[in-house]
């Protein structure tokens, strides 16, 4: 009995050592965050222009099938994943900052594990992506949405954001790696953006895909980060599948790719 006491002791300290180290992380990328809130706003420009421009012609011609929901409606939801996917697939270039300062190589050599070091980076995109929510929501309100509010449907989109942040920047930081300069970087980054975002179902339902692209959309994780705002967004509107699914990839996604990062993550310091 005592055996297992100790163990359970020992077992929480590791657990409070991680969360303690990894929201110190957290921390440090907020602040600098802090010294530079001007890029929040400008981040903002590319969802406004997506909501604004594409969504309202379109939603004037009725070329895409949307069920019983206008294209606003059903666009909102696909541009709060894009903005939030846009952001942090980018995020790997602090990395490489990091590692060309040495900064990389003073956290690797800190008593804090790397799986704590990769989740604090991680949650601290997922700052970044919670303004685009916030963004995205007042934009859509503006231009005759009526999102629902309930605040189970908020935190399950707050959620999901957090998820899909997190997912997309450890890709990102995968990425920067494997690279070793920014300018590589940033050609993967712009080469993956758009494939992952046109075979997705942020724009357009899966059913007008032609069926060659349609497996591709469902392996893809932003279609499910899409749906499940979606689901939670927009009354009535049911994504592809159960939520449940849809946040069982997203977790499922997300825990891999910490892993494998937290594996190449001495990488940064070479």
């Amino acid at each position: 009995m005592a055996t297992r006491t100790s163990a359970g002791a020992a077992w929480g300290r590791v657990a409070y050592s991680h969360l303690d180290r990894t929201f110190a992380v957290v921390e440090y990328e907020v602040r600098k965050l802090q010294h530079d809130p001007s890029e929040l706003l400008l981040r903002a420009v590319q969802p406004a222009l997506w909501l604004v421009v594409f969504g309202e012609v379109l939603n004037q011609v009725h070329l895409i099938p949307t069920g019983g929901v206008s294209y606003i409606e059903f666009l909102a939801p696909g541009i709060l994943a894009q903005s939030v996917m846009f952001i942090a697939i980018f995020y790997g270039i602090a990395s490489i900052r990091e590692r060309e300062l040495g900064i990389a190589y003073k956290l690797i050599v800190s008593p804090a594990l790397r799986i704590s070091l990769v989740t604090g980076k991680a949650l601290s995109a997922s700052v970044r992506g919670l303004s685009q929510a916030i963004i995205v929501y007042l934009l859509a309100v503006g231009l005759g949405v009526h999102p629902n509010l309930s605040p189970l449907a908020i935190l399950g989109v707050l959620i999901a954001v957090v998820l899909g942040s997190m997912l997309f920047a450890t890709l990102s930081m995968i990425i920067a790696s494997l690279v070793k300069t920014q300018e590589r970087f940033l050609g993967i980054g712009q080469l993956m953006t758009m494939p992952l975002f046109f075979a997705s179902s942020a724009i357009y339902p899966l059913s007008l895909m032609p069926a060659w692209l349609r497996p591709i959309a469902l392996a893809n994780p932003l279609t499910y980060l899409v749906e499940a705002a979606r689901t939670l967004m927009i009354p009535g509107e049911v994504g592809l599948a159960p939520l449940w699914v849809d946040f069982s990839v997203l977790v499922g996604v997300t825990a891999l790719f910490l892993v494998v990062q937290s594996r190449l993550y001495p990488r940064m310091a070479q």
